[in-house]
């Protein structure tokens, strides 16, 4: 089986493939300071509590970071626990198949490659990709599979957090749907003013990148991804599918390029 393993500002995401299936997955908090055997047990033991992968071989290795002292770490995660076992790490020199059409490609985070990547290989371009995570990031792809950039927002997260610091009489609230968008109390305005504002983002800038990525603006497949995305998804006009492994499923593509023989 491969094990894929998607490391985010906030959260990691672990994905383990039977093929092209993806068997069982984890989520897990992004914490820098975890040493490789500590990731290694937690790795170990999430895959050896559930009865349905106990068992499982990891025969590959995927791996993407967003985060470089996660990812010495989990270089050495590969070297120690799993030294016989293929692993790929994207990083420049890596095989995506991608073109990246941006000033300076290697400013792009290898998770937008990724996801951009698996993307195309699902839905074909031209397609825009809108990760809710850290940070909500949209990138976008033309017909031909070429990244051609994209852009970068405040993620959803964060925006309640700094309410919560920055507001003196606001707090911190559950990321959850108000009763009605007017908000008969500060909670339900703060909840409303979140989920319906980052709605309104989302289509406001899917609807101006579609217009500059194709002619036929209807022809661009939006695809939501990220740990957030299932608040906004019934919200957001502009979004056509979600795909929560994206970049999972990007992570096997990229192995596929990059396995030995």
């Amino acid at each position: 089986m491969l094990l894929t393993i998607d490391v985010g500002n906030t959260q990691t995401t672990l994905g383990l493939f039977d093929g092209e299936d993806v068997v069982e997955h984890w989520r897990i908090s992004t914490d820098p300071r975890r040493t490789a055997d500590e990731l290694a047990v937690l790795m170990q033991g999430l895959m050896g509590n559930h009865t349905a992968v106990h068992e499982a071989v990891v025969e590959g290795l995927a791996i993407c970071s967003s985060v470089p002292a996660v990812l010495h770490e989990l270089r050495e995660v590969t070297r120690r626990y799993y030294g016989d076992v293929p692993a790929v790490i994207v990083e420049p020199g890596v095989k995506t198949g991608v073109h990246v059409l941006m000033d300076n490609p290697k400013e792009v985070g290898a998770d937008r490659i990724v996801n951009a990547l698996a993307a195309n290989h699902l839905y074909g371009g031209p397609c825009i990709v809108v990760d809710f995570g850290t940070a909500t990031t949209f990138d976008a792809v033309n017909a031909r599979g070429d990244y051609v950039g994209g852009a970068i927002a405040p993620g959803i997260e964060i925006s309640v957090e700094a309410l919560g610091v920055r507001g003196a009489q606001l707090r911190k609230i559950e990321l959850a749907r108000p009763r009605n968008v007017i908000g008969k109390n500060t909670v339900e305005g703060m909840q409303s003013g979140i989920l319906y504002g980052f709605a309104g983002q989302v289509d406001g800038l899917v609807d101006r990148m579609a217009k500059e990525l194709s002619k036929d603006p209807d022809d661009v497949q939006v695809i939501a991804t990220g740990g957030l995305a299932p608040l906004v998804l019934g919200e957001a006009t502009t979004i056509d599918v979600h795909e929560p492994w994206l970049t999972l499923i990007g992570l096997r593509l990229v192995y596929e390029r990059n396995r030995p023989a």
